[in-house]
C-alpha cells in the first residue's frame, strides 16, 4: 500500500519548514512529553523519508502538528531536524502556525490569531498578525530561556580553547564569538563555517554536560551557533546556526532566545528591551526578553520572537511499497 503525507510548506525568513498535517496517525502518548519520546524512539525513519534525498535537502526541515492533550492548548508540535527530534524551534513554529492558518485546522481571526501550543518543554504561545486572508508575521512567546555557563572554555582539536557560552532556548546551544574564531559572517565562508560548527558541536557532546531540570530526556547540547555582537547600541546582531550538513538559513528562533539570555545575564540587554537578529542571509528575528523568571531555581528570561513565514507549496509526498529507499538517501556529495 503506497503511504501518502500531507503538508504545507513554509518558509520562516528562508528556513524551509515541511509542516505535516496528519501526522497523529503515527504518533502515540498520553502527553506531548510522551508523544516526543515515541517520535524520538519509533519514527526515525519517518524523519528521513521527509528531509533526505529524494524529497529534502540538508537544510530540510519538518514539524509534526498533532492533536492537542490538554484543553487550554490548540495543538501540539514536534520538530524534525537533519540531527534529530528536536523539541522546540521557533522558525518551525512560526512554520507550523501559518500552515495550520492557511489550512484552516485553526481560524484565522484578524487582526491578530492567537494560538497556544504544547511541546516536550512547556507550552508556548504565538500570535499571527493576519491581514487579507494571509499571515503577516508571527510573534512567538517561548518557553523560558536561560545560561547554563557563559565563557566557558572549550578545547576543540585544531582550534585550540575557546570561550563559549551554554545556553537553552527551547534547545541547548553551545553560542560562540566570530571573533574568536577569526570569521566573518558572509554567505561566501558558509563552507568553512559549517566546518567549523560540526567540529565544535563534537567537541561540546564530548566535554560538556547538560540536562534540562524540568525534562531530563533534554540531555545534550543540540545546536552550535557562531554569531557576532551588533556593531554599535541598537545596531543587529548577526549569526549562523550550524544544523548537520547545512546552516540555518533563518536567524534560528531558539538560539536568538538562547542569545538574549546571555545578554541579559551579561548586562547587555535590559528587559522589555528589543535585539534585532539577522540571519547568514540578511532575514531579521526581532526578539524581545518579555519578563524575568526561573526554572527550578536558573534565573531565566521569558522571550519573544517576531518573524514572517511564507507559502511556499502545497504538497502530498508519497512512498511506492516497491521503492528501494524507503527512508531516502543521501550522498557525500553534499551531505557532510
Amino acid at each position: 500500500m503506497t503511504l501518502s503525507i500531507r503538508t504545507i510548506e513554509v518558509h520562516a525568513e528562508g528556513e524551509p519548514g515541511r509542516v505535516v498535517l496528519d501526522a497523529d496517525r503515527w504518533v502515540q502518548g498520553d502527553t506531548i512529553e510522551e508523544r516526543f519520546a515515541f517520535c524520538r524512539d519509533n519514527l526515525d525513519h519517518l524523519r528521513h523519508l521527509l528531509l533526505h534525498e529524494p524529497r529534502g535537502y540538508p537544510a530540510s526541515c519538518a514539524v509534526l502538528v498533532l492533536p492537542a492533550t490538554r484543553p487550554e492548548v490548540d495543538a501540539g508540535i514536534v520538530v524534525l531536524e537533519q540531527g534529530g527530534f528536536t523539541p522546540m524551534s521557533g522558525s518551525n513554529t512560526m512554520c507550523a502556525v501559518t500552515g495550520m492558518l492557511d489550512a484552516g485546522i485553526i481560524e484565522m481571526v484578524e487582526p491578530t490569531t492567537t494560538v497556544t501550543l504544547e511541546t516536550a518543554v512547556g507550552p508556548v504561545t504565538a500570535q499571527a498578525r493576519c491581514e487579507n486572508g494571509r499571515v503577516v508575521d508571527v510573534t512567538v512567546t517561548n518557553v523560558p530561556a536561560f545560561v547554563v555557563d557563559l565563557d566557558r572554555p572549550l578545547h576543540v582539536p585544531g582550534l585550540g580553547e575557546i570561550p563559549v557560552d551554554v545556553v537553552f532556548g527551547g534547545q541547548f546551544f553551545v553560542q560562540v564569538r566570530a571573533q574568536d574564531l577569526g570569521i566573518e559572517l558572509r554567505r561566501d565562508n558558509a563552507r568553512l563555517l559549517l566546518d567549523l560548527g560540526m567540529r565544535i558541536k563534537a567537541a561540546a557532546l564530548t566535554d560538556i554536560e547538560v540536562r534540562h531540570p524540568l525534562n531530563p530526556e533534554i540531555d545534550a547540547v543540540g545546536l552550535v551557533m557562531i554569531y557576532a555582537d551588533p556593531p554599535a547600541p541598537g545596531a543587529p546582531g548577526r549569526n549562523t546556526v550550524i544544523l548537520p550538513g547545512a546552516l540555518d538559513r533563518s536567524p534560528c528562533g531558539t538560539g536568538t532566545c538562547g542569545r538574549m539570555a546571555a545578554r541579559v545575564a551579561r548586562g547587555q540587554l535590559e528587559i522589555g528591551g528589543e535585539f534585532v537578529h539577522e540571519s547568514i542571509l540578511g532575514t531579521r528575528f526581532i526578539g524581545r526578553p518579555l519578563d524575568a523568571t526561573e526554572v527550578a531555581g536558573i534565573p531565566a528570561i521569558v522571550p519573544s520572537i517576531t518573524g514572517r513565514a511564507f507559502i511556499t507549496g502545497r504538497a502530498e509526498w508519497v512512498l511506492d511499497p516497491n521503492d528501494p529507499f524507503p527512508t531516502g538517501y543521501t550522498l557525500p556529495d553534499f551531505w557532510p
